[in-house]
């Protein structure tokens, strides 16, 4: 009787926490549907990951998840990437916007208005024509900038430079532009890694190797591999910088002489700077020197022609009287021996043979 009475004290029936779990999905509010990936793309495994490849867009998908962190566009007709281009939904974590091979030729201010969070940008493989100065003023925390063959269709370092100067780059790709300088005004303070492989750089002249090493770049790594070198005198300063700061290029170890034909594939690390020849016609500094000195040859021999012809013309008059009493002369000259000649053939004039 006891144990009854305490069954009935200790609690109720035993389906009530089974009647509990059963009400709990419908007590919980359900959780909201992640947006669907455009059309045009497809995400990979989650909407944080976006592609869209080779679907000759127009302009940028609209419908894009809010959540998306990765999006990539390639092989689309994009050309010109107005004001807030990707700003029809907030896309505010997006950190990596990668248009390739999208035939972008202008990309205007503000273009990446909306996109707080972007921090890798890849413009590699389009015709870039205008890049307005604010260009990438929508995307205070860009910090990786990849314009691999992106600058082969017109000259932009003046351009970038303007539309670079407020930005913290910490990389900056430009592989693959043809470039024979190494392109100063685009390497912003703070700058960490540049990669300028697959250009045509023949050597780092004396001003661009001080650049290097201002205050503001000392901690700048170059990847130079690919480059035509040429091995000659006008290398030496770039071989002794690299032999004091060879960490600072990631692969100097695989760097190799273009030219000249007696040096062709061998590494630079290997050379010393006084084996260098400068041989006329290789493209070094020395040749172009001895070719600016006969130019300026050329040029002070012409001048001494001016002035000599000058001199000739301001006295022309003495000149003509100074002429015209050398011929009287020689003429009384030439008048005298003829007199002579006929003095000594006149036989009247002959001496009488003695008797």
């Amino acid at each position: 009787m006891a144990r009854r009475q305490a069954r009935r004290a200790g609690g109720g029936p035993r389906w009530l926490p089974w009647l509990g779990l059963a009400l709990l999905p419908l007590a919980v509010p359900p959780a909201a549907a992640p947006a669907a990936c455009p059309s045009a793309c497809y995400c990979v495994a989650t909407p944080e990951l976006v592609q869209c490849r080779y679907e000759r867009l127009q302009e940028p998908p609209r419908e894009l998840p809010a959540a998306v962190q990765n999006l990539s566009i390639a092989g689309s007709n994009l050309s010109v990437l107005s004001r807030a281009a990707f700003a029809a939904r907030p896309l505010r974590d997006l950190r990596l916007l990668r248009l390739r091979h999208d035939n972008i030729h202008t990309i205007e201010d503000m273009a990446l208005q909306g996109l707080p969070a972007l921090r890798t940008l890849d413009l590699s493989h389009n015709p870039l024509l205008s890049v307005a100065a604010g260009a990438f003023a929508g995307a205070p925390l860009l910090r990786t900038l990849q314009l691999n063959q992106a600058l082969l269709a017109a000259p932009l370092e003046e351009q970038l430079a303007l539309a670079l100067r407020n930005l913290s780059l910490r990389r900056l790709e430009l592989a693959g532009n043809a470039l024979q300088a190494l392109p100063a005004a685009l390497l912003p303070p703070g700058l960490e890694e540049l990669d300028l492989r697959n250009n045509s750089l023949q050597r780092l002249a004396a001003a661009e190797l001080r650049s290097l090493d201002a205050p503001e770049l000392r901690g700048l790594r170059l990847s130079l591999a690919s480059n035509p070198l040429s091995c000659d005198c006008g290398l030496r300063p770039f071989l002794a910088w690299l032999r004091g700061a060879a960490n600072r290029v990631l692969d100097a170890r695989s760097l190799r002489c273009a030219g000249p034909a007696a040096l062709r594939g061998t590494a630079l690390l290997r050379l010393r700077p006084e084996a260098l020849a400068c041989a006329r016609g290789d493209g070094g500094e020395p040749a172009e020197l001895e070719t600016a000195s006969y130019v300026f040859f050329g040029i002070v021999l012409a001048l001494i022609g001016v002035v000599f012809l000058m001199v000739l013309y301001l006295n022309r008059r003495g000149i003509k009287r100074w002429l015209h009493n050398l011929r009287e002369a020689c003429r009384d000259q030439m008048e005298g021996y003829h007199y002579r000649y006929e003095q000594d053939a006149d036989p009247r004039c002959a001496g009488t043979p003695g008797l």
